[in-house]
């Protein structure tokens, strides 16, 4: 298994992955992909109903995960997968699961992790590998990464103790919840530094990937990633679809759809890849809040990108993004795996005018029958209205940003010709989110015991000004 960049168009070998695990961005600015997508069949997907069954998900994410790393033994990968997936962690043995909300709509549970949001389903094994393979390189790696929320504390918590690694994180001044800033501020750790960026999310993305170009400071200094532009996030977030997907079925046939909140297209971005796999994935439910632009390109073709001023501060605010990174995957994909055009698309239109269009593409005009996407966009008011129907339904409490998922897989699947059952991707437990959760139910919900007074903490922030400078200059200095 080797891996190429989106924009190399040069048919060069590729990188195996444990390269492209600590490399993150590639070095022309694109992102890594396998050559091609592994296939699955209903022989392999009957043979992980049993494993998952009878071995639990470590041993599923093993078998996953080995179809894409052939450098790492498979003995030291399933090693890595148990110490990632554990019921000390994640609270049960089965790590994932589903509840039912009703009228045709699951809740896919991918919450239960270390900072309770899904990207601790990914975060875990990150921080297993990079430990695994830094030791084996006898080598040290310096993360840089950006949040809108909830990346950050996931990321900060799985490399915590791990001494090769140092955390530099990025996050939008003022833009995250309370909770979400007291979970990574409170952090005392000598590895971890957490800068608040006087911007927007995209800013704190953008800073990311322009330290990155400069090569040579990212060679002097070690510069990795755990944003979903590494590939290995990507990849663990593919194993929690095929285990939703053999939660909610009896036959190897049967079809679902998934309902996925998308801000950055990284999580519905491994949906995709699962279904490329062969998963049997009818409909892609993309969900956005305000902040819709992949909703929009997915009805119109047009891919716009908006400025700081256009950014809206919402009450899903993981999800006020507006220049989504992992979109340039899927274009690969969209386009034939064509190099030279996304290059194109990404490198010189983006940056110059901000937007492209693919309306009139033979590509745009198959999108929806040949990947399966659909999209569909929600408002606060969208948002409060859910989690009370929700709740009132089900006794069930979701946080906001699941709330966008769920409202859009109840207005779309009521109109569109989707399989059913909806599986609506859980993005944190409520706790995390506590004024929207009282403005929609007139009270909050319990807290866990493990984040009481957590606002309360003392704050390891340092300001910094929306300048790649200034941020090169922190990092050298340690």
């Amino acid at each position: 298994m080797r891996y190429v960049s989106t924009r190399d168009s040069s048919g060069g070998p590729g990188l195996p992955f444990c390269d492209i695990l600590l490399a993150g961005l590639a070095p022309d600015g694109g992102l890594y992909l396998p050559q091609s997508y592994p296939q699955v069949d209903a022989a392999t997907l009957a043979s992980w109903r049993t494993l998952l069954r009878e071995a639990g998900y470590a041993a599923l994410a093993a078998e996953v995960l080995g179809l894409y790393i052939d450098d790492i033994p498979s003995a030291d990968l399933r090693g890595i997968c148990d110490r990632a997936y554990t019921a000390e962690k994640f609270g049960a043995a089965e790590v994932v699961s589903l509840s039912d909300l009703g009228e045709g709509v699951l809740l896919g549970h991918l919450s239960n992790g270390p900072t309770a949001a899904f990207k601790d389903m990914a975060m875990q094994v990150l921080g297993e590998l990079f430990e695994y393979e830094l030791e084996r390189r006898d080598e040290t790696l310096t993360i840089l990464g950006a949040t809108s929320g909830d990346t950050g504390s996931a990321a900060e918590y799985a490399m915590l103790g791990k001494d090769r690694l140092k955390v530099f994180m990025l996050t939008p001044a003022g833009r995250m919840s309370p909770f979400q800033q007291a979970q990574m501020f409170s952090l005392d750790d000598p590895g971890v530094v957490n800068i608040a960026v006087d911007g927007v999310f995209d800013d704190c993305q953008d800073l990311v990937k322009a330290v990155n170009a400069d090569l040579t400071f990212k060679a002097r200094h070690r510069l990795g990633a755990v944003n979903s532009i590494n590939w290995a996030r990507l990849l663990a977030q593919v194993v929690y679809y095929i285990a939703l997907w053999l939660h909610a079925t009896a036959d190897d046939d049967d079809r679902v759809t998934f309902a996925v909140p998308s801000g950055n297209f990284g999580n519905i971005c491994a949906g995709h890849i699962a279904r490329e796999m062969g998963l049997p994935i009818d409909t892609l439910l993309l969900a956005t809040n305000e902040n819709n632009v992949l909703a929009e390109f997915f009805a119109t073709g047009v891919y716009r990108v908006r400025g700081r001023s256009e950014t809206h501060e919402t009450s899903s605010p993981s999800m006020d993004i507006s220049k989504a990174s992992n979109f340039e995957r899927f274009v690969f994909d969209l386009l034939g795996r064509d190099a030279a055009s996304v290059r194109d698309l990404f490198a010189h239109q983006l940056p110059m005018v901000a937007e492209f269009d693919l309306s009139r593409t033979d590509a745009f005009a198959g999108l929806r029958a040949r990947f399966g996407f659909v999209a569909g966009s929600s408002t606060h008011a969208d948002r409060i209205a859910t989690i009370a129907a929700e709740h009132a339904r089900s006794g069930i409490v979701i946080d906001p940003h699941t709330a966008d998922a769920v409202g859009v897989a109840r207005r779309l699947g009521a109109s569109e010709a989707i399989a059913r059952p909806i599986i609506a991707l859980e993005t944190a437990l409520p706790v995390k989110f506590s004024a929207t959760i009282t403005e929609a139910l007139g009270a909050d919900v319990p807290r866990p015991e493990r984040f009481a007074g957590i606002e309360d903490l003392p704050r390891q922030v340092v300001d910094l000004p929306n300048d790649a400078a200034a941020l090169k200059d922190l990092i050298a200095a340690g």
